[in-house]
């Protein structure tokens, strides 16, 4: 992974909330739930590599072509930034399964 920074800060944000149900529950299951359910979620999200899956989905099957290494003092054009192209059935999919996951983990934790 190029930028660990997002990572970081997921973690942070994951122990902050693991804190927060520690204190609500007081049940130490409850927060190991929700740190399994938060690394899944954060794993998913933060650590694909996403050069592979930031291709429409009928491209997924093939395999991801290297690109030929560029001029020694190549033209500046600012990077284009790839992490947040919008793909309706990944957003789709992503939204089904993370949505049912936090269903469940709502549920869970709030019984």
């Amino acid at each position: 992974m190029a930028d660990d920074a997002a990572l970081r800060k997921s973690l942070i944000c994951l122990a902050a909330v693991m804190a927060v149900i520690g204190l609500y529950t007081h049940s130490l299951k409850k927060m190991m739930v929700t740190y399994l359910f938060g690394m899944f979620a954060v794993a998913g999200v933060v650590l694909p590599d996403w050069e592979f899956f930031d291709r429409p989905f009928s491209q997924w099957t093939s395999p991801l072509s290297v690109p030929q290494l560029p001029p020694l003092h190549p033209p500046h054009s600012p990077p284009t930034p790839s992490r947040f192209r919008f793909y309706p059935l990944r957003t789709i999919i992503y939204a089904t399964v993370y949505g049912y996951a936090f269903y469940k983990w709502w549920m869970y934790i709030s019984n």
